[in-house]
């Protein structure tokens, strides 16, 4: 064994929604100690955090689960196909209580730094309010799209009344009703925001900069004989969500390309699956959507077809069309009633990316080049920090004294999205370079290949694991080549968040392994069962 001095905790986790109870339970069944600090007054993570009206998953939620536990898995009840945050936030309270998690969850302290002890191989972890900790492990459960994205618009302190980011919607709640609400950006909170506010503040104004291809989620209850046919069926659900390419529950590939199908027979398919809802329309219809620019642009049009459809003005719907990128190079939001919430005569549409720029935010509201608007309440839903703002947010160092900010400057580079070079016992969950997919799905996976690490180490009497450059070099290579062989990589044009083309005075970088979630989460097993070549394993000298 080495001569590693006793830390406080085994493991050190920032961030208690999805990733930080995940951790919680297999870090406890391996037989080690682990703290989760939260700077949140509750645990939940995004499902803490973003109370806005309207807000829901994307994903089902009868996959949108932890699913290590079979015994949740058959009491837990959905109450419908796509739950709201509150159940969401109940879901994991649940799962907590019967894991009895709490013990080992902190709330309300905010870490402010963690720096790898060179001497002791342990991470000195530390508090807004000065405590510190000790782990031999010290893990970021903080998420992928936790850290909002504030722009810096001018003016935007000087707002006289509410004026927040939409992931900060305030905990006490916010009576809209009658008032009069601004809401600058157009991406999935304000798709999902706009029906519910729009039923009862006197008018809305959405300031869009760049319009989504928005599918249909066609919410709608759980009935008994559903939820029985889907809990007599959870090890086949899990199974398809670990193979598909998105970690979603869907039967795709479905092996069939629109390039040889027949146009008549590709509209027939593409009607017959809009109704159902939900991203099936794109992982049920056909294979080549991702990889085929025609064949992308056709299903981009009969999208654009149903959006026209739906909004009675045809100037307000040609602003909502999009144009000039392909569908999924921005993330696609699920529609609750966005595009019939543009028939109200309360909503209002403004064109902030070619017609009429944004310039500042006054006292009073918020203007542009061509107008003036007066606003009670200003919502800045205007994205997150994806995959590394949480994390970037701490001030963790590594060897030689670096940041992980500070590394990341240029290059968000990361060993298959768990771990980096000059980081030692570190691991991120869904970190930069990790797929975009079903992300429960995604974030059991990566805690598996953490706590399997972390077993050989313990078992094998390890003090250090060194995540090794030359990995990292061909992780950061093999993802920008599967990349470019997509057409994510238009992303760039249209500010996805995906590539990190959101924030200001940051170059955008390769933040997503698109070469299938199933397709990683295999190369995650095969790092374990070939030993962790990624890794070199250290023994302190005695």
């Amino acid at each position: 064994m080495g001569s590693q001095p006793k830390a406080d905790y085994d493991v050190i986790a920032i961030g208690a929604g999805f990733a930080g109870l995940g951790l919680i339970h297999f870090v406890r069944e391996a037989g080690l100690s682990i703290r989760v600090f939260d700077k949140a007054a509750d645990i939940g993570g995004t499902w803490t955090w973003n109370r806005y009206p309207g807000a829901a998953t994307d994903s089902e939620g009868y996959y949108y689960c932890l699913t290590f536990s079979k015994e949740i898995l058959q009491e837990w009840s959905w109450s419908q196909r796509y739950p709201g945050w509150e159940e969401t936030h109940r879901y994991l309270h649940f799962v907590a209580d019967k894991e009895e998690m709490w013990p080992s969850i902190q709330l309300n302290t905010e870490i402010v730094s963690a720096e790898f002890q060179e001497e002791s191989a342990l991470w000195l972890v530390t508090s807004a309010s000065g405590e510190t900790h000790t782990c031999k492990y010290f893990v970021s459960a903080m998420g992928m799209i936790s850290e909002p994205n504030v722009p810096n618009i001018k003016g935007k302190d000087s707002f006289k009344g509410p004026c927040f980011h939409s992931s900060r919607w305030p905990q006490e709640g916010l009576d809209y009703a009658g008032k009069r609400v601004g809401i600058i950006g157009s991406g999935a909170t304000t798709v999902q925001m706009l029906p519910e506010v729009a039923k009862t503040a006197k008018s809305v104004t959405v300031f869009q900069r760049t319009p989504n291809f928005v599918m249909p989620a066609v919410q709608k209850p759980m009935t008994p004989e559903w939820e029985k046919e889907i809990k007599d069926n959870y090890d086949k659900i899990i199974e398809t969500c670990r193979n598909h390419v998105f970690g979603m529950c869907f039967n795709s590939p479905v092996g069939r390309n629109l390039a040889d199908t027949p146009p008549d027979e590709v509209q027939r398919i593409l009607e017959e699956q809009w109704p159902k809802g939900s991203f099936a329309f794109v992982f049920e219809t056909f294979d080549d959507l991702l990889s085929n620019a025609e064949s992308n642009q056709v299903v981009s049009d009969f999208i654009c077809s149903k959006i026209r459809d739906k909004v009675d003005d045809p100037v307000v719907a040609e602003l909502l069309s999009p144009k000039g990128y392909p569908l999924f190079a921005k993330r696609p939001p699920l529609d609750h009633g966005y595009f019939e919430a543009y028939n109200r005569d309360n909503v209002q549409l403004v064109d902030i990316g070619k017609q009429e720029p944004l310039v500042e935010i006054t006292a009073t509201g918020v203007r542009t080049t061509e107008n003036e608007f007066e606003f009670d309440i200003l919502v800045l839903a205007t994205g997150f920090k994806a995959y590394t703002g949480a994390t970037e947010a701490v001030a963790v160092t590594g060897r030689g004294g670096a940041t992980l900010k500070e590394k990341w400057a240029t290059e968000s580079a990361s060993i298959m999205g768990v771990c980096v070079a000059d980081f030692p016992n570190l691991f991120l969950i869904t970190g930069p370079q990790a797929p975009f997919a079903n992300l429960p799905t995604s974030i059991e996976q990566n805690i598996m290949w953490i706590t399997d690490c972390i077993k050989k180490m313990e078992s094998e009497g390890y003090d250090v694991c060194e995540p090794q450059q030359k990995a990292e070099d061909e992780w950061v290579a093999h993802t920008k080549d599967i990349h470019e062989q997509t057409l994510m990589a238009q992303g760039h044009k249209v500010n996805s968040w995906m590539m990190g083309a959101n924030i200001e005075n940051k170059n955008p970088r390769v933040l997503i392994y698109f070469g299938g979630a199933n397709v990683y989460y295999d190369k995650l097993r095969e790092s374990v069962d070939g030993g962790f070549p990624e890794m070199a394993f250290e023994r302190l000298a005695q």
